[in-house]
């Protein structure tokens, strides 16, 4: 479906982001992936992707807290994939502490990473979806760009940032075929969920198992994770035709934590 197609997704070398950049490469899309981690790990990852799905993959380590590195970002997918047709904002971190003892060096991080860098790279990829008039601006905002929860006061602002520019967006580029909507995920098993599992297990002296199904229980009803895959699923989905005309939707994959 996405074959000719090249996307860029930040913070995609594990978790949520590499099961959208697999889900994108499955349906032909070449991709530049984005993210921290060992760099022959990320050239295996690179390479892998690139034989499994027959598609140019190419990496970027961009810092998202720094705008001149995202637009020299997607200036490297474009001189390396030919375009920039789709762009998932997916990079992001966390802190939690209560308001009063919020250290500001960390709320200014997450506020970059989570929310000013999706306006970063979205000011720097529209121009050439313009000039095409074709383009899917995909943001993974989460659960808490809805709903709230304490000790998360940086990345709830962000998180609800993130669904106000996905609106913005898609009211100015309505009358084209360029898309922007946010993915809301609710819990995910991702390394950054399990060192909060980790963290709680060892606060509260659980078995990681039970401090797992604690957490599920608090917010989730389901009682079961989403997974990366699923995520994928659904931004390949809004990449389709058949999802042309959803513009400026926070979709949640919450196990209903949303619609309580």
């Amino acid at each position: 479906m996405l074959k000719g197609k090249s996307a860029i997704v930040t913070g995609s070398t594990s978790g949520i982001g590499l099961g959208i950049a697999r889900a994108l490469g499955a349906q032909g899309a070449n991709l530049m992936l984005n993210g921290f981690g060992d760099a022959g790990e990320i050239e295996r990852l690179r390479a892998g992707l690139a034989a499994e799905f027959k598609v140019k993959v190419a990496f970027n380590g961009a810092d998202m807290s720094k705008p001149e590195q995202i637009r020299e970002m997607v200036a490297a997918a474009t001189r390396e994939l030919g375009a920039v047709d789709i762009l998932v904002n997916n990079a992001g971190i966390q802190h939690t502490a209560p308001v009063e003892e919020f250290p500001e060096e960390r709320w200014d991080a997450v506020i970059a990473i989570n929310l000013s860098s999706n306006f970063h790279a979205i000011k720097a990829a529209l121009p050439q979806m313009r000039q095409r008039n074709w383009g899917r601006i995909i943001n993974i905002a989460s659960v808490h760009g809805l709903v709230a929860s304490t000790q998360k006061i940086a990345y709830i602002a962000a998180k609800h940032g993130v669904v106000g520019l996905t609106k913005v967006i898609a009211l100015e580029t309505a009358q084209t075929r360029i898309t922007c909507n946010a993915i809301c995920p609710g819990w995910v098993l991702t390394p950054l969920v399990q060192k909060q599992i980790d963290a709680r297990a060892a606060k509260d002296g659980l078995s990681v198992e039970r401090a797992k199904t604690d957490l599920l229980a608090e917010k989730q009803p389901s009682r079961e994770f989403a997974t990366p895959e699923q995520i994928g699923a659904l931004a390949v989905f809004l990449c389709s035709d058949a999802a042309a005309q959803i513009r400026g939707a926070a979709l949640p994959i919450d196990g209903a934590w949303s619609a309580q």
